[in-house]
């Protein structure tokens, strides 16, 4: 099965999609996007899918990098939503992608002995029972465990003696969202799906009020390419009523979807400021914050606030790391600092605009998806969160083959993703089995074959034949050393980055992991990127000025208190910022 992201396969992919008719055309490369396209190349629908920028450049790269039930919508009493998203977990756990999604322990602080103790231990409960019962009777991860100060002190010994009366302790999983889509749109591709990053939708091609197809505009050549379709699915986030009134309001169907866009922001600590062997749950007024461990690192966030910005350009500001720090800073022994950042990112919501309550608060807002059509041949899908993207996807797709071929279109096509592995994920519990052996025929440390496996899991062979046809790229990075050279060139090779924004945002995740987002690795990375891109040097230097530029702009954005004067910061507009 053949699944690279190559510029060969994607010239070969906008060729395709411009010569024959598609049954799906996807517009939109998030996680639920890339989940549709999945979703209906394995049904067999010939299907292409386009993504304006990069794969996962929105709201899918700067998520909390969870796979979670949702623990507090327990308390909202929406018992379905957490049942679906824990089987969900579940399936991502143990079959669709057990090498990018890890089981990981949290403990919820308890601040009375009783009383929360209590309502906790039933919330928590009710977590687990749920989750067993949508994996079949057993669960893939353990069940709630209770501890006193001192046990809970024991696992997490950076808390705050005075934080706590004692704690629960409960499993969800974490995730590099960013990989997950890749993996998603590389797993379309090896069943037939046809998929363009840096391809816009700039309009639909309508026979009457009927969309028959899109014009999409090649970023990297600057070309227009027509493409027709029986059905076009919009899975854009907070795009979406960008992109679905493209079509003209007097052809469309009511007002379409309107969604909320709401920012979160998250903020990256070295692992060695705060000492815990597990995971912080902390409800807080606003919403909850959560404390996950990485290999590395800590992630901490989030934030929840509207944004009423350029949905391109969310960014954390002064304000929001400090309300970050304030709140974890409430449980921690030792308070964090500015100075101990390495590492921010924020990213948009796609909630669902109610329409009885405009300014609702963020938090209140549902995050059920809904699928609606915008026009005949056009559907609008959004809400939702990545845990559940399969759900969505096979939504979505029964959509569309009802409106093309009624009831009987999804009954004789059923979606089948529940049983189809990600790339990478077949083989994982072998080669995880193997990997004692891998490190010593290989010369490597155990904790590199860990690495390379939980990042690429029965691909590992792939990346070991790099390092070995070319020892240097079998060096660490020497100002990235968690990395090597082998993983820069296979996103490339493999995972479809045309650009160094692509390898350091979202295939190395420099971006966040450095104080300088990976500028000290650029020296190492674009030489390796340009040769297997065939940049010339005036080419190399204008991709190392642009991200030393995307760079600057955020750390000075960082230091803006509101949101206006961040963005202005991003666009160039000093002038702005100055009045703002």
């Amino acid at each position: 099965m053949h699944t690279a992201l190559t510029p060969a396969t994607r010239h070969q992919a906008l060729t395709e999609m411009a010569t024959g008719e598609l049954d799906l055309l996807v517009v939109g490369g998030g996680v639920t996007g890339a989940g549709i396209a999945l979703d209906a190349a394995t049904r067999g629908l010939r299907t292409g899918i386009v993504e304006a920028t990069d794969w996962a450049a929105g709201t899918s790269q700067a998520s909390s990098k969870l796979v979670h039930g949702g623990l507090r919508y327990l308390y909202q009493l929406n018992f379905p939503l957490v049942a679906e998203a824990l089987k969900e977990r579940g399936l991502l756990l143990t079959r669709l992608a057990p090498h990018l999604v890890k089981a990981q322990p949290f403990l919820w602080p308890l601040k009375t002995p009783v009383i929360e103790r209590s309502y906790s231990a039933i919330g928590v409960g009710m977590y687990d029972a749920l989750a067993q019962f949508g994996g079949g009777g057993t669960s893939a991860v353990p069940h709630q465990r209770h501890y006193g100060r001192s046990g809970a002190l024991r696992l997490f010994p950076g808390m705050r003696r005075k934080a706590l009366v004692g704690a629960i302790r409960f499993y969800d999983a974490r995730v590099d969202d960013a990989r997950l889509v890749v993996d998603l749109v590389r797993t379309a591709v090896g069943y037939g799906a046809f998929a363009a990053s840096r391809t816009r939708v700039v309009d639909y091609v309508r026979d009457g009020d009927r969309v028959v197809g899109a014009i999409l505009l090649d970023a990297e050549t600057g070309r227009t390419i027509r493409v027709t379709a029986r059905y076009v699915a919009n899975a854009t986030g907070v795009w979406t009523e960008a992109t679905q009134d493209l079509v003209p309001a007097a052809h469309r169907r009511g007002a379409g979807l309107r969604v909320l866009a709401s920012k979160g922001v998250h903020i990256v600590i070295p692992k060695d400021k705060i000492a815990g062997e597990t995971g912080l749950f902390l409800r807080t007024e606003a919403s909850v914050l959560f404390v996950i461990p990485w290999d590395r690192y800590w992630v901490i966030g989030t934030t929840d606030t509207p944004w009423h910005e350029d949905v391109a350009s969310p960014v954390a500001t002064r304000r929001d790391i400090d309300y970050v720090l304030a709140q974890a800073n409430t449980v921690l022994a030792k308070p964090l600092t500015h100075d101990d950042i390495i590492g921010t990112y924020a990213g948009l919501r796609p909630l669902l605009q109610p329409r009885d309550a405009k300014d609702a608060a963020s938090t209140q807002v549902s995050r059920e998806h809904t699928v609606t059509e915008i026009t005949p041949g056009l559907a609008s899908i959004a809400g939702g969160k990545l845990t559940t993207y399969r759900v969505m996807a096979s939504d979505a797709v029964d959509f569309a083959l009802t409106r093309l071929e009624g009831p009987s279109g999804p009954a004789g096509r059923p979606s089948i993703t529940e049983r189809i592995p990600l790339v990478g994920a077949a083989g994982y519990p072998a080669w995880q089995a193997q990997a004692a052996r891998v490190a010593a025929e290989h010369g490597l440390s155990p904790e590199r074959v860990q690495h390379l496996l939980d990042r690429y899991g029965d691909e590992l062979p792939t990346l070991l034949d790099l390092m070995a046809s070319d020892p240097s790229l079998a060096a660490p990075l020497s100002a990235a050393p968690a990395y090597v050279g082998a993983e820069v060139a296979y996103a490339v090779t493999h995972e479809g980055a045309l650009h160094l924004e692509d390898v350091l945002c979202r295939r190395v995740r420099l971006d966040h992991e450095m104080r300088d987002r990976g500028v000290a690795a650029l020296a190492e990375i674009g030489p390796i990127v340009a040769a297997r891109l065939g940049w010339d040097a005036a080419t190399l230097a204008r991709e190392e000025a642009a991200y030393r530029s995307r760079v600057a702009a955020i750390a000075a954005a960082e230091e803006q208190d509101d949101d206006a004067a961040a963005v202005a910061i991003l666009h160039g507009d000093a002038a702005h910022v100055g009045a703002a």
